[in-house]
């Protein structure tokens, strides 16, 4: 679109209500959930304003369309209840990550162990990276065995999604709740 154009009237967002329904007939449906079966635009608008509601249309795919005579406000707020719900039922989830050496002691490495075990428990995968240093560069065996140990103990409460890989002086591999 250039400049200066007028892009018309804006997108409406959720369903149409009162005047914006452009139907000559629908299935209304009544406050009490009483059906009045197929009338025409007008007596529908008519009965939605005689109970002092708004007439809704519910769905719009529908031949001919269905609406509803009710509270618009309170439909709308309903409607935003329930998708915030959904929303936070949603469960995310993260990539927390582990840096180990190749050579690392025992202590060390069943603190990390634990600790990876205690992300995949909350569902979150876990990407461990085994950065060498130096000369480590020559023993990249010994990352791989590290490596090695954390699947052999993390087996049974996870899967692998990314095998070991040498990127640049890191070796990282990610793993995810079974």
């Amino acid at each position: 679109m250039g400049r200066g154009q007028f892009a018309g009237p804006p997108k409406q967002e959720g369903p149409r209500v009162n005047g914006s329904i452009r139907v000559n007939e629908v299935r209304l449906i009544g406050a009490e959930g009483e059906n009045h079966g197929v009338v025409s635009i007008d007596k529908a608008i008519g009965i939605a304003k005689d109970s002092g509601l708004d007439l809704v249309e519910i769905s719009p795919n529908a031949e001919p369309p269905v609406c509803k005579v009710l509270d618009y406000g309170k439909y709308k707020y309903e409607q935003q209840k329930k998708a915030n719900l959904a929303r936070k039922k949603q469960k995310t989830q993260d990539v927390k990550e582990i840096k180990m050496r190749p050579n690392i002691d025992v202590h060390d490495y069943n603190v990390k162990l634990k600790k990876v075990h205690q992300f995949i428990d909350n569902g979150d995968k876990v990407k461990l990276t085994i950065r060498f240093r130096g000369r480590e560069m020559a023993h990249q065996d010994l990352g791989m065995e590290v490596l090695n140990r954390v699947v052999a103990d993390v087996e049974e409460s996870a899967k692998i999604e990314a095998r070991p890989k040498l990127e640049g002086r890191q070796m990282i591999m990610v793993v995810a709740p079974k």
